[in-house]
């Protein structure tokens, strides 16, 4: 379809709004965010975070009317310092770990620390701007789980978190991934899915014509959070009217959809037929 076809999903399910998403750590540099083609039809908008002035500047310059960015750092709410690296990518709050960085090609140069700027983070509960939110993308290197920490009124409303999760910390008291796998839980969502992970040959073993050369080790990953599906009476008709959204649009997740599809379908909210004709305008992927 074209970006100026309506939506055939959205016509199905009617959500009383278009979907709000809030991007933490919305820097550019990592390609397009997984809700590139809700916002292209002007089926969400986003608010999003960004503390480095540079990357602050290129969202502002190519937003549309559908976008707001601001030079928060989030956090705990509590005072910090910005530890800005040479590669924009490993700027964090968190101290780089040089014993990490070290077993791994480039990893030392990259995480070394330029420039260190002191902050005032905010908690996500406390940002005025964030009026809905219902879809998180997050990537912060290290401070995770303290955005989470710091946002679970607002996060009660949330039905997908895309966050970056690390298996070896690269910083200083980081978070692991089952530390966030544990929040996220206790917060009621699941693991939905994995969109990039991300793997390093371990020195001294390299290759010298391609630092991102990789063998078995995980280092990070990209992963999805959903609100638990399996508990549907805990969501509300218009969460499950999202979630439909998100998964459809920014994941091909076309399973969860219909799911959600099925229990508004039990709870009256939409006609009998909606599944029918959700189920015939999607492709199933081949095996």
């Amino acid at each position: 379809m074209t970006d100026n076809e309506p939506d055939l999903l959205n016509t199905l399910i009617r959500p009383a709004r278009p979907t709000s998403v809030v991007d933490v750590g919305a820097n550019p540099i990592d390609g397009e965010p997984p809700y590139k083609a809700m916002l292209q039809r002007r089926l969400c908008t986003v608010v999003g975070f960004e503390p480095q002035a540079e990357a602050l500047a290129e969202l502002n310059a190519r937003k549309s009317d559908l976008e707001s960015y601001y030079h928060y750092v989030v956090g705990n709410g509590h005072k910090a310092k910005l530890r800005v690296c040479r590669i924009p990518g490993m700027t964090s709050l968190l101290l780089p770990d040089q014993n990490a960085l070290s077993h791994f090609a480039k990893f030392s140069e990259w995480g070394s620390v330029v420039s260190e700027h002191p902050v005032q983070t905010r908690r996500l509960d406390d940002i005025a701007e964030i009026r809905d939110l219902d879809f998180l993308k997050i990537d912060v290197q290290g401070s995770e789980l303290a955005v989470f920490g710091s946002g679970r009124r607002k996060l009660k409303q949330a039905v997908a978190i895309q966050t970056e999760v690390s298996f070896l910390c690269l910083y200083k008291d980081q978070p692991t991934f089952g530390d966030i796998d544990a929040e996220l839980r206790r917060q009621g969502f699941v693991p939905h899915a994995f969109t990039a992970v991300n793997q390093r040959m371990i020195a001294p073993l390299s290759d010298p014509s391609n630092p991102h050369a990789a063998m078995n080790q995980l280092l990070e990953a990209d992963i999805v959070y959903v609100r638990n599906f399996m508990r549907p009476a805990d969501m509300t008709v218009e969460q499950l009217k999202h979630l439909a959204m998100i998964s459809h649009h920014c994941y091909r997740s076309f399973d969860l959809a219909a799911n959600c599809i099925h229990h508004l379908i039990a709870r009256k909210a939409i006609p009998d037929q909606s599944i029918h004709d959700y189920m015939a305008s999607i492709q199933l992927p081949q095996r």
